[in-house]
This record gives C-alpha cells, sequence and structure tokens, in this order.
C-alpha cells in the first residue's frame, strides 16, 4: 500500500471517528506517509516472544511424528474411530512434514502442492472436534473452532470466513509466526451446502460462504484488521512508531489446516439409497439408525456437489473420513478408559467438597445405556450423569459424608437413594453443625469484636430452624443475630462487656431477649454511677467496628 492510499484510508477513518470521539478531540498519532525514521526493510510484527511459542516453533521446523505417534495419542482420549484416527494421523504427518521441509528449503514453497485440508463426516459426540482438538494440543500449534452457521457471505450479517483467520493469531498471542502454521476446525458445515439442486432454487448465501472458505483454504492473504474494525485499521496504521517496525498486516493461510465436519444425515440416507438400489436381490437393507452413518464411508465427489457443495470446493477437501456411531459398550468405555472421562471430572467436582465415590461396574453399563438412548453420542453421558449426580452435588456438601457408592439402584432412584444416604449418616451432623456454629462464633468476634457461646439448647434451636426452613446454619445464625453488633456495642459501652452466652430462649427469640439485655445495661451503667448514654445521641455515633472491652 502506497503512502498515499494510507493518507487517504487515515484521512477516511477519521471521519468515521468523527461521531464516535468527543467534540473536539482530535485522533493522536503519526500520519502513515509522515517518515519515522525506522527502516522498511521488514514488516515483520514487533512481538515478545514467549519461551513457549519458541518451543512450538522449533517442534514445527524439526517435525518428526510419525502417523503411529498421533494415532496412539488419541487412542488415549478418543474411543473408537480407528479409520478417522489413521486418516488424521497420515494427513497430520504429511501437511507438518511438508511445512518442515519447506523450512529447510524455501524453493519448495514456490512449487504446487495439495494442501490436506479434511473433511470429517459422522453423527453428533462420536469425537470430531476432540480429535482435532486433541492433535492440536499434543502438536502445540494453535487451534480455533467455530460453527459454519454463523458465516455470511458479506459479513455484515453474521461473521466474515477471514474472522477465522484472525482468531487463530488471537490464539497464537498475536505470534503470526506461530499461528500460519495452526489449524482451523469448522463444524457443521453440511449447514451450508446450497439448496439449489434439491429445490431448484439458488442458496445464495451458503454458495457465496463456500467460495470465501474456498479462497482461505488456498494459498491466500487475509488483512489482520477487519474492514469493519475502525479501532483495529488506526492500530494498524500507528503501529509503527519511532524505532518501531511496522505491525505486520496480513498473514498468508499457505500452510494453515482447514477441517471442516458435519453430520450430513441427509447425504447418509442417499447414498443408502443408492447402495441399497444396486444391491438388490444380493442384500438384506439395513435400516437402524445407527448403521446409517456407516454409509458415508461410501460417500464419492458426485454425492457432495449433488448434495449441495461448489466442485471446487468440495475439490480443495481431498481427505475425507466418515465417524463411527457410538454402542453402549464404547460409552462404556469412554467412562472407564479415556483420559477426559467424564467420571473424572465429576470425582474432582466431589473432591472440591471432600466427597469420594465408587461406581460399580454395572452402574457404569446402566449410565452407558441410558446415553445411548439419548441419541447424541457421548454428550449422551453429561446429560445421564448430570440427571443423578445434581443434587447429590447440592445436598452432600452440607453434610458430614464423606463417601458414597454409584449403583444400579442409585440410578434408578437417585432421590431415593440420596434420602436414605442423609438419614444413615444423620447421627454425624451434630459434629457438623457444631462446627458451623463455631465457625459462625469466629467469624462474629473477628468482625465485631464479642465472643458469642451457644449452649446445647440453643445448638438444638437453631439446627431445628435450619432443618425446618431447609437453609444452612450459617444462614440461619446471619439473619437471627442480624441486629446484635449495634446492640452489644452498646452494651459494651455501658457495662465493658465482650462476651455473650446464646441461650435457647435467645436463639428462638433474639429481638426480644437483645433488648432486653440493652435495658438492663443501662440500669447497670446507672448502678456503676457511669450515666449510660439515656438522655444523649452518643448511640448513634457508636463505632461498631471499634472491639468491646474485656
Amino acid at each position: 500500500m502506497s503512502d498515499k492510499d494510507d493518507g487517504n484510508l487515515f484521512e477516511e477513518l477519521q471521519k468515521k471517528l468523527q461521531g464516535v470521539l468527543p467534540p473536539g478531540a482530535k485522533v493522536m498519532g503519526v500520519h502513515p506517509s509522515f517518515p519515522t525514521g525506522e527502516s522498511d526493510e521488514s514488516e515483520e510484527d514487533v512481538v515478545e516472544e514467549r519461551p513457549e511459542d519458541e518451543e512450538t516453533l522449533r517442534r514445527i521446523r524439526d517435525f518428526n511424528l510419525k502417523p503411529k505417534d498421533i494415532r496412539d495419542h488419541l487412542n488415549r482420549f478418543v474411543i473408537k474411530q480407528y479409520d478417522a484416527k489413521k486418516v488424521l494421523s497420515v494427513a497430520i504427518c504429511d501437511h507438518y512434514n511438508h511445512i518442515r521441509q519447506c523450512l529447510e528449503n524455501p524453493r519448495l514453497t514456490e512449487q504446487d502442492y495439495a494442501k490436506q485440508n479434511i473433511l470429517l463426516l459422522g453423527p453428533t459426540g462420536v469425537g470430531k472436534t476432540y480429535l482435532m482438538r486433541n492433535i492440536a494440543r499434543y502438536i502445540g500449534v494453535p487451534f480455533v473452532k467455530a460453527d459454519a452457521t454463523k458465516f455470511s457471505e458479506t459479513g455484515y450479517v453474521g461473521s466474515d470466513v477471514e474472522d477465522l483467520v484472525r482468531d487463530l493469531v488471537k490464539a497464537a498471542n498475536g505470534n503470526v509466526e506461530l499461528a500460519q502454521y495452526g489449524i482451523v476446525y469448522i463444524d457443521e458445515i453440511d449447514k451450508i451446502a446450497s439448496s439449489g439442486s434439491m429445490s431448484g432454487g439458488k442458496d445464495v448465501s451458503g454458495r457465496g460462504v463456500q467460495i470465501n472458505l474456498l479462497k482461505l483454504m488456498e494459498d491466500t492473504e487475509v488483512n489482520l484488521f477487519s474492514p469493519n474494525d475502525i479501532m483495529g485499521q488506526m492500530q494498524a496504521m500507528m503501529g509503527g512508531g519511532r524505532g518501531k517496525k511496522p505491525n505486520r498486516r496480513s498473514i498468508n493461510t499457505r500452510h494453515i489446516l482447514f477441517i471442516v465436519s458435519g453430520a450430513f444425515d441427509q447425504l447418509a440416507e442417499k447414498i443408502k439409497k443408492r447402495v441399497d438400489q444396486a444391491s438388490i436381490g444380493f442384500a438384506a437393507s439395513v435400516s437402524s439408525e445407527e448403521d446409517l452413518f456407516s454409509y458415508l464411508q461410501q460417500a464419492a465427489t458426485r454425492d457432495f456437489i449433488d448434495y449441495g457443495f461448489e466442485p471446487e470446493f468440495i475439490g480443495r477437501i481431498p481427505v475425507r473420513v466418515g465417524c463411527e456411531s457410538l454402542k453402549p459398550d464404547d460409552l462404556a468405555a469412554i467412562l472407564t478408559s479415556s483420559e477426559g472421562s467424564l467420571l473424572k471430572q465429576y470425582r474432582r467436582d466431589f473432591k472440591g467438597y471432600g466427597i469420594d465415590f465408587e461406581i460399580t461396574p454395572e452402574a457404569i453399563t446402566e449410565i452407558a445405556g441410558q446415553a445411548y438412548e439419548e441419541k447424541t453420542g457421548a454428550r449422551g453421558l453429561m446429560t445421564v450423569l448430570e440427571r443423578i449426580f445434581r443434587n447429590y452435588k447440592f445436598e452432600l456438601p452440607s453434610t458430614a459424608i464423606k463417601s458414597f457408592e454409584v449403583t444400579t439402584d442409585m440410578i434408578a432412584a437417585p432421590e431415593d437413594a440420596l434420602t436414605k444416604l442423609i438419614v444413615d449418616h444423620k447421627h454425624l451432623m451434630t459434629e457438623v453443625w457444631r462446627g458451623d456454629l463455631e465457625a459462625f462464633a469466629d467469624a462474629f468476634e473477628s468482625e465485631y469484636g464479642f465472643r458469642l457461646t451457644f449452649t446445647d439448647g440453643a445448638a438444638d434451636v437453631l439446627i431445628e430452624i435450619a432443618a425446618e426452613q431447609d437453609r444452612t446454619l450459617r444462614t440461619i445464625c446471619d439473619d437471627q443475630f442480624k441486629d446484635f453488633p449495634h446492640a452489644l456495642n452498646i452494651i459494651a459501652r455501658n457495662t465493658g462487656r465482650s462476651a455473650f452466652t446464646i441461650t435457647d430462649e435467645t436463639a428462638r427469640n433474639p429481638d426480644k431477649d437483645i433488648s432486653e439485655w440493652v435495658v438492663a445495661s443501662f440500669k447497670e451503667a446507672e448502678q456503676l454511677g457511669n450515666g449510660g448514654d439515656e438522655g444523649s445521641d452518643s448511640n448513634d455515633s457508636v463505632d461498631e467496628d471499634r472491639p468491646g472491652v474485656t
């Protein structure tokens, strides 16, 4: 961009900002055409590289992973999907080996190279996103995920597809060099298939998004600052100050790997019809829903074009693999074998309250069966586990219970099992409640300077109130004794007392007793000849934070 173009853009942005800035305010900074004294030899970013970024770049430059290394890593997190793991492992290694070779020999960059962008097909919840997220984490490259439905052709409604690349730079903490080797993952790609071939019309938006994505998948430069981001444009122009290099304004997508995915359930049905028609008289038709997605393994380029994808777009995604539906046994294996198991998450949640739980093999099987009925893949596990554990998370932290067991009986009737668990451990609650009262007394003394001692009768009354109202003992005490600080300050001034005993009568009717205490303190002060505070306005100016006199 010439100095003249920069100047015109600078003036245009100033005009746009007139409606934003206060009257009379000016945009301060160096005009792009004004010489700043820095060299124009390079437009690289001045980025303070973090040690981990430099390590990642080193690993990319020295990439030496084998496909089985990636496959074995994925096996730790994702159950099943053997074909997908194999295909992804090979494509990822080929891609980053090519990057390493280009870095070793820049001349290779000038040669044509068919980038192995990937299309993952299969039902929801089978691990498509999880596969790619773990690959990116393993290699260490930036990773961004978005749904194709959020994009529009123009960007005025929805997001611009180029925002994906800008988000990749953000994921790399502004390190453009690292971002240019990242991975972009776009889900629900089947939702932007043009409906023209099916309805006879023309889906301009879907086709437009495909064309814009096609540009990104090829070797293109993306402006790091969105045209609709005025402040970003200002930063781009003013980033080059005296003694600094100008900010880099674009990123090349040559080495960014694009992965798209979708359920493609309608496509699976079309392929099924085609395959069944070709096999009439030779094989029985398979109609079960879980086997429907297996037909996606037989998807051909013509199927995608007929489905509504532009030939140029689907041609830029040469690596395609179908993911398998998950059966109950697979879901059980996810709970017991996967390093990202939801059971581990729930154990950590309960561990935060000092609570452990055990789960029987039969319970694992039952949970997997119920999750399978949800028809949402591994996501169904979260639905079932949350339904089982929801009230346990709510109730148990306020009890003395430190362990429990998950059985098939508990899964069948979680509320009944929880009630029985609490009743069976009710004898342990006295110690917990006493501890709550002691904690309240300590907090009260720390904040107000008065020591409260609760008799056994007072404790029984407060515990009974807490049980009847289904509230914690701490909230009951906060409510029952909310007027005590001011009243005790008056008593302390009159008598010097700083310690008070809470009896069952006081706990039952605190307002009555505290009023009597205050009246008695004036009488005591009068008898001692202190004159008290009677007839004066000194009560209103008492410093409630002043510790009482012992």
